[in-house]
């Protein structure tokens, strides 16, 4: 995928399922689901061990059977050699399912193959939240999104 891809589906997609979301603020999936929530994506986290938790106003749900309908992008907190068994059951219960976005580590040939054929894009080994900051020019100095930038040196 290229920058125009990415840019393409962060911009065309609305509603977001992370799966495997932790309800600890200093994990990565945490403060990466929030992230996205504050920049106006609808985000359901979708994790069994922290069912019934809420995390930034949601419910977290058990399973991605759980989800309403309408979730467009399932983004992927998994290790990849569970991928294939997730990427069947999206497959199978998410029918506005457009998009498989596997964080940083995460790839499956095979899997992204099989939903490729079903016409989803896959997006693997990237984050959503720093992909987002890239390409919308919120990046700052060392690849974090700071808010300030000094001009002074220490």
């Amino acid at each position: 995928m290229d920058d125009s891809d990415l840019k393409r589906i962060l911009t065309g997609t609305k509603t977001v399922a992370c799966l495997g979301v932790s309800p600890n603020p200093v994990r990565p999936s945490y403060f990466v689901a929030r992230y996205l929530s504050l920049r106006g994506f609808t985000v359901h986290p979708v994790n069994p061990v922290a069912a019934g938790q809420r995390i930034f106003g949601r419910e977290v749900l058990s399973s991605l059977s759980d989800l309403p309908a309408g979730v467009q992008m399932l983004d992927v907190f998994r290790r990849s050699e569970f991928v294939p068994e997730i990427v069947d059951e999206a497959l199978e219960v998410m029918p506005d399912l457009r998009v498989i976005w596997m964080q940083i580590g995460v790839q499956h040939e095979g899997a992204a193959a099989k939903a490729r054929a079903r016409g989803i894009e896959v997006v693997m080994n990237r984050c959503p939240k720093i992909e987002y900051q890239r390409l919308f020019g919120e990046l700052r100095m060392g690849g974090f999104a700071t808010g300030v930038i000094s001009s002074k040196r220490r």
